[in-house]
């Protein structure tokens, strides 16, 4: 995976968001996660969670650091099972796909054909954000635009070309920059769990006194 290439396609993508004239779409293409996005949660979940093994151990905690141990591999499977979907069009429908893996715990995604669109919806999420929904001639259920892949400009073509629908001001729910702060905040995280970690371990740190 070149991350590098791929970080690039999503901060210009911000600079295409307004078309300047028609642009030729392939039949078919796909749209997976920002890398940059990947990284980032991915890097957030470490620094959340690797510390609590360590701090239950020197803080006496009732929950056993071995149990913590044991359940970190299963939240970051569960975390990439959201990271790993993958957006596909081709001339017939726009579908939401996960991997096997994930398919097996009961993930399946969904596939929406174009003729059966009939508006975006957009609704206010509790951070402040816009999320959108499309709606279905036959109004069984609505679905999720995804919003964090890579491309999004040009997924916003798709849907305009093959749905006939506005989506001029639709933008993604996040803008790349907003998640290289996070990143670096991340970081910071990071290196402050390094030095509790070291001085809990070397009882510099007495977490258990009290």
């Amino acid at each position: 995976m070149n991350m590098t290439s791929d970080i690039a396609d999503d901060i210009a993508d911000i600079a295409t968001d307004v078309a300047t004239g028609p642009e030729r779409l392939p039949p078919t293409d796909s749209f997976k996660i920002s890398p940059l996005i990947q990284l980032t949660l991915t890097s957030l979940y470490i620094a959340l969670v690797i510390p609590l093994p360590f701090l239950a151990a020197v803080t006496a905690a009732p929950v056993s650091p071995t149990l913590l141990w044991a359940l970190l591999p299963i939240g970051g499977l569960a975390l990439w099972s959201g990271l790993s979907e993958r957006v596909v069009v081709n001339e017939a429908e726009i579908a939401v796909t996960y991997p096997r893996w994930v398919q097996a715990f009961g993930r399946r995604g969904w596939s929406l054909p174009w003729q059966e669109i009939t508006a975006l919806k957009p609704r206010s999420t509790g951070q402040g954000g816009i999320v959108y929904y499309f709606l279905s001639r036959s109004q069984d259920k609505a679905y999720l635009l995804p919003m964090r892949v890579v491309g999004f400009a040009r997924l916003m073509r798709y849907i305009d070309a093959k749905a006939d629908i506005d989506t001029q001001d639709v933008r993604p729910l996040a803008q790349p920059w907003m998640y290289v702060i996070l990143l670096a905040v991340t970081g910071l995280l990071l290196l402050v769990d390094i030095w509790a970690i070291a001085q809990a371990q070397t009882g510099l740190l007495p977490l258990g006194a009290g």
